[in-house]
C-alpha cells in the first residue's frame, strides 16, 4: 500500500509543481555555474547506493572543499540562488523522481552519504537499510534545523558524529519499529505542518514515545 501511495502522489506531485520547477531550472541553468542537477550517491535499502537527485545549490566541487559532505550554516560553499533553494526545501523536490522510480519513499530515513551514514551507530545502520529511505521522515523532522545547531559548536564534526547522529539513529529506529501506513500518513501531514509553523512541537505530541533527546540537544531542539 505505501509503495502504491509513493507512486499516486510522487506522480501528481511532478505534475502539480511543474509550473514551479521549470522557471527554477531555467534559473539555474543562466546563473551560477550553470547546473541544474546535483547527483550524489546515497545509502539505500539493504545498503545498496543509489543516485539521488537535487537541484544544484552548492559548487560542483564542494564535497571536496570545507566540510566535505556534511553542510553547516552558512555554509560558503552554497551557491546564492541555492540559500533560497535550501531554506525552502525546493532544492529536495527532484527526489520525487527517486521515489517514482523506487530507490526512496515519500517517508523513511533520510538517506545519507557513505560518510555520513558510517557516523550512526551499527545497531541503527542495521535497522535503517532495511526499509526504503524517504524524502522526510521522523528524524528529517527533529531534525530540521540541524545546520544551526552545528553552526553553534565549537566543533560541528565532532558534535555531528558523536551528538546529533547517534540520537537521530535512535529516532530512524523508532521509525522502522513503528512504520505502516498510519505512521506513514502522519509522517506526511507533521512535515506540512512544520514547514508553514517550524516553531510547532506537534511531532512530539502526534508520535507516541520518541527517544528523549540527550542534554546537549535538548536546548536546540523543538520539543515537549
Amino acid at each position: 500500500m505505501q509503495r502504491i501511495l509513493d507512486i499516486l502522489l510522487s506522480g501528481l506531485a511532478l505534475l502539480l509543481l511543474s509550473p514551479l520547477l521549470i522557471p527554477i531550472v531555467i534559473a539555474l541553468r543562466l546563473t551560477g555555474e550553470g547546473e541544474i542537477f546535483f547527483v550524489q550517491q546515497r545509502i539505500g535499502r539493504g545498503g545498496k547506493p543509489f543516485g539521488l537527485y537535487k537541484l544544484a545549490t552548492m559548487l560542483k566541487n564542494s564535497p571536496n572543499l570545507g566540510t566535505g559532505t556534511v553542510t553547516v550554516k552558512d555554509d560558503p560553499r552554497v551557491l546564492p540562488m541555492g540559500k533560497l533553494l535550501r531554506k525552502t526545501k525546493i532544492n529536495e523536490l527532484p527526489q520525487l523522481l527517486n521515489i517514482l522510480f523506487g530507490d526512496m519513499s515519500i517517508i523513511g530515513p533520510r538517506p545519507q552519504t557513505r560518510r555520513c551514514f558510517d557516523a550512526f551507530p551499527v545497531a541503527s545502520q542495521a535497522e535503517i537499510i532495511k526499509v526504503r529511505p524517504g524524502l522526510s521522515g521522523v528524524g528529517s523532522i527533529i531534525f530540521r534545523g540541524e545546520e544551526d545547531m552545528m553552526h553553534a559548536s565549537d566543533d560541528p564534526d565532532h558534535f555531528y558524529d558523536h551528538v546529533i547522529m547517534p540520537y537521530k539513529g535512535k529516532l530512524e529506529e523508532w521509525y522502522v519499529a513503528n512504520q505502516g501506513i498510519w505512521t506513514y500518513l502522519k509522517c506526511i501531514f507533521v512535515t506540512a505542518w512544520v514547514v508553514v509553523f517550524p516553531g510547532s512541537r506537534i511531532a512530539w505530541r502526534v508520535f507516541a514515545k520518541l527517544p528523549e533527546p540527550p542534554a546537549e540537544l535538548a536546548e536546540n531542539l523543538v520539543w515537549a
